[in-house]
């Protein structure tokens, strides 16, 4: 794996890691403390963040895009 790749998937392995926190938090009933808008607000950053690293990639030429051609 390229370091590219890592660093995608090290991001996304964080927005899955902050998804489930919040659940957890939710789920023993401690959302009075905040942490769960807390885990939420840290997913959401993420999330618009690797979509902007992976905008910034396609248009930088690190990243290349392959389409799903139709009729082959």
């Amino acid at each position: 794996m390229t370091l590219k790749n890592l660093l995608i998937l090290g991001v996304f392995l964080a927005v899955l890691y902050n998804l489930g926190a919040a659940l957890y938090y939710m789920s023993t009933n401690q959302s009075r403390s905040g942490r769960t808008v807390r885990s939420l607000s840290w997913r959401i950053g993420l999330s618009v963040g690797l979509i902007a690293m992976v905008v910034v990639g396609i248009l930088a030429g690190v990243i290349e895009p392959h389409g799903i051609r139709a009729g082959r």
